[in-house]
């Protein structure tokens, strides 16, 4: 018996480094899945105003159809909104701040709008403008709660990868560091979707 103790230690060390990379690493996936998932919810909720804007338009020209160049500015922003999408996994600073500037091209686009929209009284008297405008202020509102979500779960995985021990197998198991949501200069300031002022 006194021969086999020295293997039968190796192999329960070996066993414990085992369980502990398993542990880690599923603790890692979890955490990257949750933060995915959070980020599948920003997207939704980015969408969700997007397929608001048809109708917004649609009702805005029935009343106010001179004002072209503000209608297809939205239209044109709604297309390059929705056509850029990533992979929060696998995303560099510079393809997450191409996403935030079509996605600010948009809430720019329908800043004009709710200006051009205040020269139509009728329109803002309209009920269904003013169950989209109800709508959109949820929406913007949902958008910034999924962003502030997305970023605390994304947060949570990049210092659990981060720290020492993880940190040691993160890197080999390609758990590489999320990026974050980042405020656009100037977006500290919500679109005006106002329309009774």
């Amino acid at each position: 018996m006194k021969k086999w103790l020295p293997l039968i230690i190796i192999l329960v060390i070996i066993f414990g480094i085992f369980k502990w990379g398993v542990g880690i690493n599923n603790t890692m996936v979890t955490k990257q899945e949750t933060a995915k998932t959070q980020w599948a919810n920003v997207e939704s909720a980015y969408q969700r105003r997007a397929d608001l804007i048809p109708n917004l338009v649609n009702t805005v020209k029935g009343y106010a159809s001179h004002e072209k160049e503000t209608l297809e500015g939205v239209i044109e922003a709604r297309a390059n909104a929705t056509k850029t999408t990533i992979d929060p996994t696998n995303v560099t600073p510079e393809q997450m701040a191409a996403f935030q500037k079509s996605q600010d091209g948009l809430s720019g686009a329908l800043s004009k709008l709710m200006v051009v929209v205040e020269k139509y009284p009728d329109l803002k008297a309209n009920q269904n403008f003013l169950e989209l405008q109800s709508q959109l202020e949820g929406t913007e509102n949902r958008i910034n709660v999924e962003r502030r979500r997305y970023n605390e779960t994304a947060k949570d995985y990049n210092i659990f990868t981060k720290k020492f021990p993880a940190s040691l197998l993160a890197g080999m198991l390609g758990f590489d560091e999320l990026v974050l949501f980042e405020a656009s200069e100037g977006s500290d300031k919500a679109p005006t979707v106002d329309f009774n002022n």
